[in-house]
């Protein structure tokens, strides 16, 4: 069975926006993947669909109700549907190479965008959504953010990458960032491609590589070198 993404939004048309081009969208095309962006204004109330209400205790913004979100996610997912349900959000955990490694070896997942202020605590606990954040910062909605998870699933998913072992020589997957890229032309504005890549020997090259993911990941990410626990 394929990766299946169902993505609970007030913005369907905003799917599969850019994973229907390129490598993702060759693979959307064959089938490897799919993407179904559901309404959760299909399930709001009253003549003009209402999803949110004032925060209870007062202040700024709107929230989505727990009683339309919960009815959209019951109408999305089956009771044998196992795929985890995940709610893009700031105060979320943040998203890792390893989470998505996990979540693109597994049948899919069901996506919640968030809107507004937030969503009603009570629904996230109620129907066991998972929270999950792309980077300390604010967007606009989680549908973005859905894009982004995405994404770094489908590109991982068999078949999609040119180049499986693309998938293994990255920035994280090994807890360091990836080493520097070169090609042709062998000098360019008085700099040359480093002579041990163009030595033949695949032991130094390998060694050269991977002193250089340690050497960036120590300037740039030291708390990837940080000894967990």
């Amino acid at each position: 069975m394929s990766w299946r993404a169902t993505i609970l939004t007030l913005f369907p048309d905003m799917f599969p926006g850019p994973l229907g081009l390129s490598l993702a969208g060759d693979a959307l095309a064959r089938g490897a993947w799919h993407c179904e962006a559901r309404n959760i204004r299909d399930h709001g109330l009253g003549k003009h669909r209402a999803v949110d209400d004032t925060p209870a205790g007062g202040g700024a913004g709107m929230v989505l109700r727990a009683d339309v979100l919960a009815d959209a996610i019951d109408a999305a997912v089956t009771e044998a549907d196992q795929r985890p349900r995940l709610l893009m959000s700031p105060r979320g955990k943040p998203l890792t190479q390893a989470r998505v490694r996990a979540l693109a070896e597994g049948p899919g997942a069901l996506i919640v965008c968030g809107r507004f202020e937030g969503v009603d605590e009570r629904v996230i606990e109620g129907r066991g959504l998972e929270e999950v954040s792309i980077g300390d910062y604010i967007l606009s909605g989680g549908e973005i953010a859905a894009l982004v998870l995405m994404d770094a699933c489908v590109r991982l998913l068999p078949g999609v990458m040119g180049h499986d072992q693309s998938g293994h020589d990255e920035s994280f997957e090994n807890g360091l960032l990836e080493y520097p890229h070169f090609t042709r032309p062998r000098e360019w504005e008085g700099q040359a491609i480093p002579d041990v890549l163009l030595s033949g020997d695949h032991a130094k090259i390998a060694r050269w590589r991977h002193e250089q993911s340690e050497a960036i990941t120590r300037v740039r990410r030291p708390d990837l070198l940080t000894p967990k626990g």
